[in-house]
């Protein structure tokens, strides 16, 4: 029986991939519907700067015991609209002095620990070997759920021979989200560009069609930094007879937020 060709397993990845993006969109959809949080002012005024950035001109001043409601966050900023529906740019530490509803203080879980746990972005830089090249690569994920991530992966790594580029997308499943040092897996589809050098008669030169499954393990290290180590099993669909398997180890840090 002839083995499927390179093509039909990336469309099976991306299927797999499909089903479980699915869910995440819909929780998505269906968090943009919740009620918004709602904070009281207890200082004497609130600034609202016209955009993320001390640099950004204030415009409006949320007076003490107003309510104001918390749309989204950008950096160390707070979007935020106050009762008269006027829209603005709250600084996180001004924020942090604000009450909820029923007197507690309003906590922003994302340079500690709780936010290793649940936060929606992090990226990261990364080194090691991929075959018997040297590799340097960068990564940004995208959290669909506590434990689920959607991860966008490149690389550039150098060889003896040849030279190359990797382009990734994949996910990662976060096994024990609630430890200092949570292992995962992950699985994920791509693109290899491979240069050589010129030094043989049989030009190496090839774009091909990646498929990897692999696991890693990343370790908080305190405010918004973390490390992580990684093993992916990488199958290169080439256009020969038979596919190539290239090992790849790699170890960095990453931030989140």
């Amino acid at each position: 029986m002839p083995s499927p060709g390179p093509s039909r397993i990336l469309c099976a990845l991306l299927c797999w991939l499909a089903t479980l993006l699915l869910p995440g969109f819909a929780a998505a959809q269906s968090a943009s519907g919740r009620e918004l949080l709602q904070v009281f002012i207890t200082e004497p005024y609130l600034e609202l700067h016209t955009a993320p950035g001390r640099g950004y001109p204030v415009t409006q001043v949320v007076a003490r015991g107003e309510a104001i409601d918390v749309l989204k966050r950008q950096t160390e900023w707070f979007k935020v609209r106050t009762e008269r529906g006027i829209e603005g740019w709250a600084y996180e530490r001004d924020l942090m002095k604000a009450k909820l509803a029923d007197g507690s203080p309003f906590v922003i879980r994302v340079g500690d620990f709780a936010g290793f746990i649940d936060h929606n972005w992090e990226n990261g830089v990364m080194t090691g070997t991929y075959g018997s090249a040297r590799l340097v690569s960068v990564y940004a994920g995208f959290s669909l759920t506590d434990q689920t991530r959607l991860e966008l992966t490149e690389g550039q790594f150098l060889g003896k021979l040849a030279n190359g580029y990797l382009l990734e997308l994949g996910l990662s499943h976060v096994l024990l989200p609630e430890r200092r040092l949570s292992p995962f897996i992950t699985l994920g589809t791509g693109y290899e560009r491979l240069q050589d050098k010129g030094s043989l008669s049989v030009p190496l030169d090839h774009d091909s069609q990646t498929a990897y499954t692999g696991i890693g393990a990343r370790l908080y290290m305190g405010r918004r930094f973390f490390l992580r180590g990684e093993y992916r099993h990488h199958t290169v669909f080439t256009s020969r007879d038979s596919n190539e398997v290239k090992q790849e180890w790699k170890a960095g840090f990453a931030f989140f937020y």
